[in-house]
């Protein structure tokens, strides 16, 4: 008969299986589309601007000269062309949030902000994983609106800040403090990777959850759920 922990690392797999698979386009995905294309037109637009300036700098500058700019304006204004059009196809739009940050952030801001946060963690995370970052992602796109009404006092709000603001940063980053050889070697029944495949599904649950009670406003519930993490990895000596 198979015990609770045969049980746990079974569902563990699962999780990971799951987010290897193929699968069709889904909420997540239009997303991750949809950022893409926001970010995409961002930068065009820093470009155009960019390069608009020196262009008109330039002609404003060959105004003001008998000789124009000459050969060599032309040479430096191309230069500058080329660099603010690599700089701005580049570099970041702008850089990701910091714990500190999540703790500062207003209720209202957190879930985006939180969401900003767990994508810039995606590279240090496992492959398999992506597909809960995604969902996570979603949920929280959805629970960001319903927190306009709530106010920063409500015991409910103390419990969503804790849930997004909190535990998910921890989870995250506790794993991220495992030394990576250890993170596929099982200790007590499951490997770090299955206890935050686990711990980022037990999250992604909660915020589903926490939703549908906002939903309701059934801020009462909420507000005594009390629930933690129930599978969180600390460093061991």
């Amino acid at each position: 008969m198979p015990s609770d922990v045969d049980r746990l690392s079974e569902r563990a797999n699962e999780l990971i299986a799951r987010s290897r698979a193929q699968r069709p386009e889904t909420a997540a995905d239009k997303r991750n589309r949809r950022q893409r294309e926001v970010e995409i037109g961002t930068r065009i637009g820093r470009i155009a601007a960019a390069d608009g300036l020196i262009i008109v700098g330039a002609i404003i500058a060959g105004l003001m000269t008998p000789a124009g700019i000459g050969v060599f304006g032309a040479f430096v204004v191309m230069i500058l062309l080329a660099v603010a059009t690599l700089t701005f196809a580049i570099f970041p739009l702008s850089s990701p949030p910091s714990l500190e940050t999540l703790s500062e952030t207003p209720l209202k801001a957190l879930p985006r902000t939180t969401e900003r946060w767990l994508e810039a963690q995606r590279p240090a995370l496992p492959a398999p994983m992506n597909s809960l970052i995604d969902s996570i992602g979603v949920k929280l796109e959805t629970l960001a609106p319903q927190l306009a009404a709530l106010d920063e006092r409500e015991p409910a709000a103390a419990e969503v800040r804790k849930l997004i603001g909190e535990q998910l940063p921890e989870l995250v980053k506790g794993y991220q403090r495992v030394p990576e050889p250890l993170r596929t070697v099982e200790r007590h029944g499951l490997t770090p990777d299955q206890q935050l495949a686990q711990g980022l599904q037990l999250i992604d649950d909660e915020i589903a959850e926490m939703t549908e009670q906002l939903a309701q406003g059934d801020l009462d519930s909420l507000a005594t759920r009390g629930r933690y993490l129930q599978i969180r990895y600390k460093d061991e000596d």
